[in-house]
């Protein structure tokens, strides 16, 4: 007759909002798609002077963020 043995891992304490990086990853994917369409809408001239800076900030924040452990 086998019995089953229930065996508990220590729970880790959660990390901070923006040390996950699920989270961080999503974030960073916006910033790069808000990027996108402030550089190609034809509109306002301030979003496609600070288009280049929002795309930049998104991509090394993915790369950066994708080295996070799961």
């Amino acid at each position: 007759m086998s019995h089953l043995i229930e065996i508990r891992t220590p729970a880790r304490p959660k990390r901070p909002f923006f040390l996950r990086r699920g989270p961080m990853e999503t974030i960073a994917t916006v910033l790069i798609g808000l990027g996108f369409l402030m550089l190609f809408q034809p509109f306002l001239l301030v979003l496609y002077t600070y288009s280049l800076v929002t795309l930049l900030i998104g991509t090394v924040m993915f790369i950066i963020v994708s080295k996070f452990p799961e």
